[in-house]
């Protein structure tokens, strides 16, 4: 293909893009076996039209709140061959990947750190596809004209920088031959061994630990709680309204202000209940507590958390245990628990690294965020070794932490 015949544009709304064409790149039609019903190859339910479509149509990622649909589209004689999810911003919340230090620096130097471009699901602490590319076009051609792309996006809103999260380890590499820098972090996943039961799972910790998630588990429900995993037409409207509740109780404390509105809530039940896992909590007939997931062709994404009555354990099996429960169920390799929480090593989830990667316009804070990104870098490899060591298996048993 002539790089001649690639034309870039940027569009301010996703319902500018047809559903089919934007899923054509965002997941291929590329079938193997062993997925599930329905599902298409290494599917990521995040880079979706229906994800990105509720998050804009429902309120949530607007520029009200800060998130300026910037979707830059990759057209090969017209038709769209490639796309980056784009939003020019004027803030850093709701992304995970913390740069508000740097925009304070930047600040008090004299510049202006906002607008910025943020490439990622917004709201989403989840590694996936950030290029998103057609099968039957020329994969190296539009990826690459895709990241200059970026640059080129940066210059055209004059954003001070692009800020590509929770990419895929290849597109990290990529990106930082288009002059992105290089970060990364981590989080905490279970991977299954090919378990055949939570039980089989259990057998692989040590002692200590695997008696701990057994108490655990017992008086997470010793109060009369019962616990539902609702899926597909399972999940109703008053389902979402006691799990709304819950997220708004949550985040009011932990944020401030939520950031989905309850309106999201409803339009991914409308288009994407088969692909919604809700383990939800009741007690004396009304729901007490829940956990969104999203299931994936290969691994199952654990989200947002809340609860109106609080009761020893209670997160812990609605949000970890119910998950790896479904995990192996399904037959899924992985369980993304989102962001943070070194408490989840104790219960079978491990550190794996995440990558960002970071065009940076001003020389001047490109070389000192370069610096300091280089450390960091070597501290989160160093903290990911120590924290797998310190895993809860048995020395003997042979669990894969991060690859």
């Amino acid at each position: 293909m002539d790089s001649s015949e690639i034309t870039l544009e940027a569009v301010s709304s996703i319902s500018q893009i047809p559903a089919e064409e934007w899923d054509a790149c965002a997941n291929p039609p590329v079938a193997t076996e062993g997925s599930r019903e329905g599902s298409k190859s290494s599917y990521n339910p995040f880079v979706s039209h229906a994800f990105f479509s509720a998050l804009e149509a429902s309120g949530s990622a607007v520029p009200r709140t800060g998130w300026g649909p910037r979707h830059l589209l990759a057209r090969c004689d017209g038709a769209i061959a490639g796309i980056v999810p784009c939003y020019l911003k004027s803030h850093s919340q709701g992304e995970y990947v913390f740069d508000r230090g740097w925009a304070d620096a930047y600040e008090r130097a004299g510049g202006s750190y906002y607008p910025k471009l943020q490439a990622s699901v917004p709201f989403t602490p989840a590694t996936g596809p950030r290029l998103l590319i057609r099968h039957d076009v020329d994969q190296d051609e539009i990826r690459n004209a895709l990241a200059r792309g970026l640059v080129g996006l940066c210059q055209a809103t004059e954003a001070s920088s692009v800020h590509v999260t929770f990419a895929r380890e290849a597109e990290w590499k990529l990106l930082a031959s288009h002059g992105f820098l290089q970060r990364t972090d981590q989080q905490f996943h279970w991977h299954n061994q090919d378990y055949r039961s939570f039980d089989d799972f259990l057998a692989t910790l040590n002692s200590r630990h695997r008696k701990a998630i057994k108490r655990e588990r017992r008086e997470a429900v010793a109060n009369g709680i019962t616990i539902h995993a609702l899926n597909g037409s399972d999940i109703t409207e008053e389902a979402w309204d006691a799990f709304f509740a819950f997220y708004m109780e949550t985040g009011s404390r932990k944020w401030g202000r939520p950031y989905l509105t309850r309106s999201f809530f409803s339009l991914i039940g409308e288009t994407m209940a088969n692909d919604v896992l809700l383990v939800m909590a009741r007690r004396n007939n009304r729901w007490i507590a829940g956990a969104i997931n999203f299931i994936g062709s290969e691994a199952l994404f654990g989200r947002n958390w809340g609860a109106i009555e609080h009761h020893p354990f209670l997160h812990f099996e609605v949000c970890y245990y119910q998950a790896i429960d479904d995990a192996i169920t399904r037959g899924l390799k992985t369980v993304e628990a989102g962001a943070q929480g070194e408490h989840k090593i104790a219960r079978g989830y491990l550190p794996q690294t995440t990558y960002s990667a970071h065009f940076i316009a001003d020389p001047g804070l490109r070389h000192a965020i370069k610096d300091y990104l280089k450390r960091e870098r070597a501290y989160v490899a160093e903290m990911g070794r120590e924290l797998t060591a310190a895993g809860p298996f048995r020395k003997d048993n042979g669990a894969l932490g991060d690859d």
